[in-house]
């Protein structure tokens, strides 16, 4: 183990009021009213336990009956509920090993991105890739397959070499990439144990600079969709699909590779002259620098800074996963239906994602493209909206994220998931008492 100094117990802060500190002790019954991070969802544990060690963890599922884990809480649905006790990850916030000669990170499960960016890239590594918030546990995104960005970029799980697993009867388990479960337990929707360690590829530091165009005609998107998304090293899209326009395009390249001044035309966008929120209407000072500014790679990946809340947070997230080939047809379909869609719209963020071998992942074995929707927090009628656009996407055997809202029959989603049969399998065979499953799972994978 090299650079001791960099492994220690992190002191971390709550950043722009994302993540409330609990208050009860590791057995105490949580009194307060508990809600995700958006407030669009109460919890239904009765009781919040927050362990500070991994022996910790391994006496409480041991002893105690249904439980689920609790990282950042910034999912929309119910996945980390249960209907008995949740076990809060957000103390065990250790770096655990820095390994510059196999390159890995190993971190403990409550970390989030922004936790330990800061201090990698001082040490002169970094990620592969970000989320756009990085106020998310690592566990978290890996486990639900959430992504970033980029033509040749897979899923934020894409990196993880090992786990460390708590199982259900209280047992540690070590599972890496030549286990044969690995590729199922990674993206484990919280249904085999609780991660308490993870174990990420890491690269040599790099800086990003992040360029933004306004106004991109919907018809250049048409002819260019593969040029557009390959102009970077990460490409968003923005829309509020109205005026046939994107709104905004975000590209992100790294300066250690080779490219060329874009210019204030692309593709019949022009380049923005300040900095933008992706919601023109908010201002952009939770952003991440752009107007080209070179930056390290944690303060440029992310389109929003650690230390701010990215939003006013009363919004609802969907997102639904096609094959790349079939990016076109998507958008021109949902396009049709531009004005529904921007009733309840706060933005959509469309992004590319390169295929993983993860069993519950949307990206398994195929290139993807997310279609991400902000909503209005106004569940009532964003409800009648999910199933028409699933409608509309449902010829691209479309996928949705599992951490966010939608209305997707689970029979259809077996079907659309080849490793399902196998991830059933692995799961019942881990959790033979069904201790970790929960409404969530009970609806979206036992049934």
């Amino acid at each position: 183990m090299k650079r001791k100094d960099f492994i220690k117990t992190s002191s971390l802060l709550v950043a722009g009021g994302m993540l409330a500190p609990y208050a009860c002790s590791p057995e105490k019954k949580q009194q307060s009213i508990r809600k995700n991070w958006a407030g669009n969802y109460t919890y239904q544990a009765e009781n919040l336990h927050q362990p500070t060690s991994v022996e910790e963890v391994q006496d409480l599922i041991r002893k105690l009956d249904k439980q689920k884990a609790l990282g950042s809480k910034h999912c929309f649905n119910n996945i980390a509920d249960s209907p008995m006790n949740q076990i809060s990850t957000r103390l065990l916030d250790k770096i655990v090993n820095l390994d510059e000669e196999n390159k890995t990170l190993t971190i403990e499960g409550g970390l989030r991105y922004g936790d330990f960016s800061t201090q990698l890239d001082e040490k002169g590594y970094a990620l592969h890739n970000l989320a756009s918030l990085p106020h998310i546990t690592v566990v978290g995104a890996c486990s639900t397959a959430t992504h970033g960005s980029g033509v040749n970029l897979g899923n934020l799980a894409t990196p993880v070499v090992a786990l460390e697993l708590v199982t259900p009867d209280g047992e540690i388990m070590n599972i890496d990439r030549n286990h044969p479960d690995f590729y199922g337990a990674v993206v484990g929707l919280g249904a085999v144990g609780i991660v308490t360690k993870i174990t990420l590829e890491i690269e040599d530091t790099y800086q990003v600079r992040q360029d933004l165009f306004q106004e991109l005609p919907l018809e250049s998107l048409e002819n260019h969709f593969d040029a557009i998304m390959s102009s970077g090293y990460s490409v968003s899209l923005f829309t509020n699909w109205l005026d046939k326009k994107v709104s905004q395009v975000w590209i992100k390249r790294r300066t250690d590779q080779e490219f060329e001044e874009m210019g204030d035309q692309f593709y019949g966008a022009t380049a923005a002259t300040k900095n933008l929120h992706p919601i023109v209407e908010i201002s952009p000072e939770n952003c991440t620098e752009q107007m080209g500014a070179p930056g390290p790679w944690y303060n440029r990946l992310p389109h929003f800074k650690m230390g701010f809340m990215p939003s006013g947070g009363e919004e609802l997230q969907s997102e639904y996963f096609v094959p790349r080939e079939n990016a076109v047809d998507a958008i021109l379909a949902l396009e049709k239906k531009r004005d529904l869609i921007n009733s309840q719209l706060l933005i959509t963020e469309i992004r590319t994602i390169a295929a993983d071998n993860f069993w519950m992942s949307p990206c398994y074995q195929q290139d993807s493209v997310a279609i991400h929707f902000t909503w209005k927090q106004n569940w009532e009628e964003v409800s009648k909206l999910l199933p028409m656009i699933e409608s509309e996407l449902a010829p691209y055997n479309v996928k949705p994220h599992w951490g966010k809202l939608f209305s997707v029959d689970p029979a259809r989603l077996h079907e659309r998931y080849e490793k399902f049969p196998d991830f059933l399998t692995m799961v019942k065979k881990y959790d033979t008492e069904g201790k970790f499953r929960n409404d969530y799972l009970d609806l979206n994978i036992y049934s």
